[in-house]
C-alpha cells in the first residue's frame, strides 16, 4: 500500500515497523474511524525481556499514543509449553512458580512505556493462564481442535525448518500454535481485540488465529508483522557476547544498556532512531545525515533516548555523564558497574581470574587468559600481562575502588564490602 490515512499506520511505515499486514485496507480504514484493541504476546521464560522485544513494545506504545488500546498478552499458560517456531530444540519446562516470578519482573518493563487503566485507550496486562489453564481438554479438541489442518501447520515454516534438520518436535509443542490462535479469539471475546501483531516468525501462528475467529466468532481479525532484525553485521538484536540485553535494571545497568545502544554500527543508527526512540522524523533524518566522527553524537543520542524510555530520563542523563567522564575527560564515576568483595578475601588476596569473572567481565577464567593474551584487560587503566596477579586491599588504595576494564567500553568498579 502506498501511504496509509491512519495515524497508527502512518507511524509505523515511516518508522520501518511493517513487514506483512493482513488486510491493508481494512486495517487503515479500522484504525481511521475506530479505537483498535490489539495485542502481543510475551511468554515469561526469563525475569527480564530483552533489547530484542523492544521493537514489540515500541508498537504497543505507539498504539496507545495515537489514541488506541494496546494489550500486553503474559504468557502465563503458554510458557508452560514454549513456543517452538524457529527453536531447534524444545523449551525447557518451568515451573508455575517461576513463571508468575518471571511475569513479575516483566511487568516492570512495561510500566516505562505503556500507561494502564480502565479508560479506552489504557493499555491491558492480560495473563493467558486465566483461561488456558481451565480449559477441558476434550471439550477444547472438539470445539477448536476441529478447526485446525495438520497438514496445514506442517506447511508452516517454523515448522518445516526443525523437521527437516530431523529435529524433533513434541506433541506438547504443536499445541502452541493452537493455543496461540485461541487467545486472540479470547482476547476478542473478552475486550474486543481484532488484531495481533508480532514478529515476522508469528505469521503463521497469528494467521492461525485469524481463520479460526472467523470460524468460531464469524468476525474478522487482522495481522501486523514487523521484519526480523538483525544489525549490519548480522549479530542477532538484544544478544553480544557477554549475554542478553535485559531491560531490568537489576539484570543489567542501565549504564551496560546505554554503552550496547552507545556502540551500534554505523549503518544501524537511523533505523534504530526511528524504531527505538520517539524523536521527531526530522530530527532523525539530521542526525542520520552525520558522517565521520559526527556519528558517535548521533549515536550517543540514540543510547540516551533509549535509555530514557527503558530507564528514566536522569537514569538515561547519568549513564551519558558516566561515559563522558570515563571516556572523554578520564576520571574515575561512582555511577559505573561495581562489585563488591568481602574484606576477607581481599585480605587473603584474590587472583586476577577469578577477579575478572566475578566482575563479570568474563565468563570463565579461561576467557580472562584470552583476553589477557589480546591484551584487552586493564586494571587501573593499565594494561598487564600475569594472569596470576593476586589484587589485594592495598591495590584499592585509589579512592577506596579498583577500576576494571575489557577494551575501551566496558569497565567495572571494585570496592570492599563493609563488614
Amino acid at each position: 500500500m502506498g501511504s496509509y490515512r491512519s495515524d497508527f499506520l502512518r507511524v509505523m511505515q515511516e518508522r520501518g515497523f511493517i513487514h506483512q499486514v493482513s488486510d491493508e485496507t481494512g486495517l487503515d480504514d479500522m484504525f481511521r474511524t475506530q479505537t483498535v484493541t490489539g495485542y502481543i504476546g510475551f511468554d515469561c521464560t526469563a525475569p527480564s525481556l530483552h533489547a530484542g522485544s523492544l521493537i514489540q513494545i515500541m508498537m504497543l506504545h505507539w498504539m496507545q499514543q495515537t489514541g488506541h488500546r494496546p494489550i500486553a498478552l503474559m504468557g502465563g499458560g503458554t510458557t508452560m509449553i514454549g513456543d517452538p517456531s524457529f527453536k531447534d530444540e524444545a523449551r525447557k519446562i518451568l515451573t508455575p512458580v517461576a513463571i508468575e516470578e518471571n511475569l513479575a519482573g516483566i511487568r516492570q518493563v512495561f510500566d516505562n512505556y505503556l500507561d494502564f487503566g480502565d479508560g479506552t485507550s489504557d493499555a491491558l496486562m492480560v495473563n493467558n493462564a486465566d483461561w488456558l489453564l481451565n480449559l477441558n481438554y476434550v471439550e477444547f479438541l472438539r470445539d477448536v481442535g476441529q478447526h485446525f489442518s495438520v497438514n496445514r501447520m506442517l506447511s508452516f515454516d517454523s515448522v518445516k525448518l526443525r523437521l527437516d534438520r530431523d529435529q524433533s518436535l513434541s506433541f506438547l509443542e504443536f499445541n502452541y500454535m493452537i493455543l496461540q490462535a485461541y487467545d486472540f479469539v479470547e482476547l476478542n471475546r473478552r475486550f474486543g481485540c481484532t488484531l495481533q501483531m508480532g514478529g515476522s516468525d508469528q505469521w503463521g501462528n497469528i494467521v492461525n488465529g485469524i481463520d479460526l475467529g472467523h470460524r468460531l466468532e464469524n468476525k474478522q481479525f487482522y495481522a501486523l508483522t514487523t521484519p526480523l532484525l538483525t544489525s549490519s553485521s548480522g549479530a542477532k538484536m538484544g544478544k553480544t557476547a557477554s549475554g542478553a540485553v535485559w531491560l531490568n535494571p537489576d539484570m543489567l545497568s542501565p549504564y551496560d544498556f546505554w554503552q550496547y545502544w552507545r556502540n551500534a554500527e554505523d549503518a544501524d543508527v537511523s533505523r534504530f532512531l526511528k524504531l527505538y526512540t520517539k524523536l521527531p522524523m526530522d530530527e532523525i533524518d539530521r542526525l542520520a545525515a552525520l558522517d565521520g566522527a559526527e556519528i558517535n553524537e548521533a549515536k550517543k543520542i540514540l543510547a540516551t533516548e533509549v535509555t530514557a524510555l527503558a530507564h528514566g530520563r536522569a537514569k538515561a542523563d547519568e549513564a551519558a555523564e558516566t561515559a563522558k567522564k570515563t571516556f572523554e575527560e578520564g576520571k574515575l564515576s561512582d555511577s559505573l558497574p561495581t562489585v563488591m568483595i568481602d574484606a576477607a578475601e581481599l585480605e587473603a588476596g584474590i587472583g586476577v581470574l577469578s577477579l575478572f569473572v566475578k566482575a563479570g567481565l568474563a565468563a570463565s577464567n579461561g576467557e580472562v587468559r584470552r583476553h589477557i593474551k589480546a591484551r584487552a584487560l586493564r586494571i587501573n587503566d593499565a594494561a598487564f600481562d600475569d594472569e596470576r596477579r593476586i589484587i589485594s586491599a592495598a591495590d584499592l588504595a585509589h579512592e577506596g575502588v579498583l577500576k576494571l576494564s575489557l577494551g575501551k567500553k566496558r569497565h567495572v568498579l571494585v570496592r570492599q564490602a563493609e563488614s
